[in-house]
């Protein structure tokens, strides 16, 4: 069961630093982003995150993830 659910905000470190933006979608399922395979499961899901300041998707492993109030 994930930890986290579409639209919970969210934050996470990245090579500029800290990066905060909402979840959009949540994968269980291993899925192609990006022209690459990211894997998943029902234990280690994945999420697509929208950046809060540049629009930019992200995917990211839950351990990555921090939920921001």
């Amino acid at each position: 069961m994930p930890k986290y659910n579409v639209g919970d905000h969210v934050s996470w470190n990245s090579e500029a630093g800290f990066v905060s933006g909402h979840i959009m979608r949540i994968h269980q399922k291993d899925f192609v982003f990006k022209g690459y395979t990211h894997h998943a499961s029902d234990t280690e899901p994945q999420y697509e995150i929208q950046s809060d300041k540049t629009d930019h998707v992200a995917a990211h492993k839950e351990s990555a993830l921090s939920k921001e109030t």
